[in-house]
């Protein structure tokens, strides 16, 4: 079996990172953020609903379940992440925990989602079948991932960059796929291992608002953590080579204001028997 331990460690130190943190903030929230709506009417989030949002982030999701009439608790891995929620929505109750060993009791939540946490996980069967243990008999879960590079054109503008113009066997310690879970059979293989029941998957549609093509480079050096490690092991020549490649692929969402990219999504759901 692969150890991933590495690539957790490497997970869990970029995200505790107060710049990483706040960059994530700074401009991925306007695009995760159109993936709460649907996220929350998968699980019914409403009045009396107790709900876990693993990988809280920001806390936006929290917040939004909460004026639903929910009852929420956000959790994340990241203390800097847990601080920034908390400071932003002190009326929501947010906790240090990790996805893969979560600190409440069997049977403790009637709905459980996820907003792009699962692809940053070193076990992510593991977090699956933690969910289920949480939820009630009939609670609901719901996760989200991105589409694939080729459709989600934010993240191929920069991998198809890297492949081009730079090195992409870049030494990192070895992760799950990142673009796993953007499968529908994989979701829900891994759904019905974990004992969940009717799994299903579906694509939606979202944009990504950003000024330049050096901010969308700028984002992933920044505001993620394992894209950020392939970019930062690049040479400075390669990375010449590299931003040169993202300001011509962007020129095709270019619009008066910036840039406007497709970066849909895919939202799993499954229900506990």
């Amino acid at each position: 079996m692969q150890d991933y331990q590495p690539f957790k460690l490497l997970e869990h130190s970029g995200w505790s990172e107060s710049g990483v943190s706040r960059t994530y903030e700074t401009w991925f929230t306007a695009l995760t953020s159109q993936s709460i709506e649907p996220l929350l009417e998968a699980v019914g989030a409403g009045p009396g609903v107790r709900l876990l949002d693993v990988a809280t982030g920001p806390g936006h999701l929290a917040r939004q379940a909460a004026d639903l009439g929910a009852s929420v608790i956000g959790v994340d891995v990241s203390p800097a992440m847990v601080e920034m929620a908390q400071g932003l929505y002190p009326e929501v109750e947010f906790r240090a925990g990790d996805a893969e060993s979560l600190p409440f009791p069997d049977v403790s939540f009637d709905a459980v989602v996820m907003n792009y946490g699962l692809l940053h996980l070193s076990r992510p069967e593991l977090a699956i079948a933690e969910v289920f243990r949480v939820l009630r008999p009939g609670g609901r879960f719901a996760f989200t991932v991105w589409a694939p590079p080729s459709v989600a054109r934010g993240f191929g503008s920069i991998l198809e960059a890297v492949q081009t113009k730079g090195d992409p066997s870049v030494p990192l310690p070895p992760g799950p796929p990142f673009f796993r879970f953007a499968d529908a059979g994989e979701s829900a293989a891994a759904l019905k291992a974990a004992g969940f029941k009717a799994p299903s998957a579906k694509e939606f549609s979202q944009r990504w608002q950003l000024p330049s093509a050096d901010a969308l480079l700028e984002v992933f050096e920044e505001g993620t953590v394992r894209t950020r490690a392939l970019l930062k092991g690049q040479t400075p020549a390669a990375m010449m080579a590299i931003r040169a490649a993202v300001n011509d692929a962007a020129q095709a969402f270019a619009t008066p204001e910036g840039l406007d990219i497709p970066m849909p999504a895919v939202l799993s759901f499954a229900a506990k028997p």
